[in-house]
């Protein structure tokens, strides 16, 4: 692997493990394995730097689990609430660890590191967009699947900082249950003929 995706594949860690603030140059250095100075020379800005590659290649890959999750599921909202099922198993077994530093990096910088901001409201500005897109080939109408989406990424994020914060999945598994009862209740076209 390239040094310069070791340092980005180890802010991202980093970033989910303990936030940004709490994470430094030389912590990442020794979790990526790079001299400080190979940081400033692939990222001339630093922590604020890799931490914006990071939180763009974590949104990305992050994204990509929506169709893994769901295209098992005939049913939409039985992949939904199996998928915060599956996210509260996730969260319990990795010892209640950060599971989205986008979240976590988002409420902890949002006023006080304006680029940083700015990359987490690019990130999720692309979830929302590719989210849609995916809810609307599943058969709801555009505007539902936009609100649909703006609804599971809320209801995913509190729960996740809920399920932290009590050390149960009880708050993950109600917000499933929760989102796939609304995504129920919604219109859904029948698939066009192919």
């Amino acid at each position: 692997m390239k040094t310069d995706q070791r340092i980005v594949n180890a802010m991202a860690e980093l970033l989910r493990v303990q936030g940004y603030a709490a994470t430094g140059i030389q912590q990442l250095a020794k979790a990526s394995g790079a001299p400080t100075g190979s940081i400033y020379h692939f990222f001339k800005g630093g922590k604020r730097e890799v931490a914006a590659a990071a939180l763009r290649q974590t949104g990305a890959t992050y994204i990509e689990l929506l169709p893994l999750l769901l295209d098992r599921h005939a049913d939409l909202a039985t992949g939904i609430e199996a998928a915060f099922a599956a996210a509260a198993e996730d969260l319990a077994q990795t010892g209640w660890a950060n599971m989205c530093p986008v979240g976590t990096v988002t409420g902890e910088i949002a006023d006080v590191e304006p680029q940083l901001r700015e990359v987490a409201d690019e990130v999720i500005a692309s979830w929302i967009d590719e989210g849609s897109r995916y809810l609307a080939s599943r058969g709801l109408s555009d505007a539902d699947a936009r609100a649909a989406m703006y609804a599971l990424l809320s209801a995913l994020e509190g729960g996740f900082l809920l399920a932290r914060g009590q050390r149960s999945t009880e708050p993950l598994l109600a917000a499933g249950r929760a989102m796939a009862a609304y995504v129920a209740s919604l219109p859904v076209a029948a698939p066009a003929d192919g």
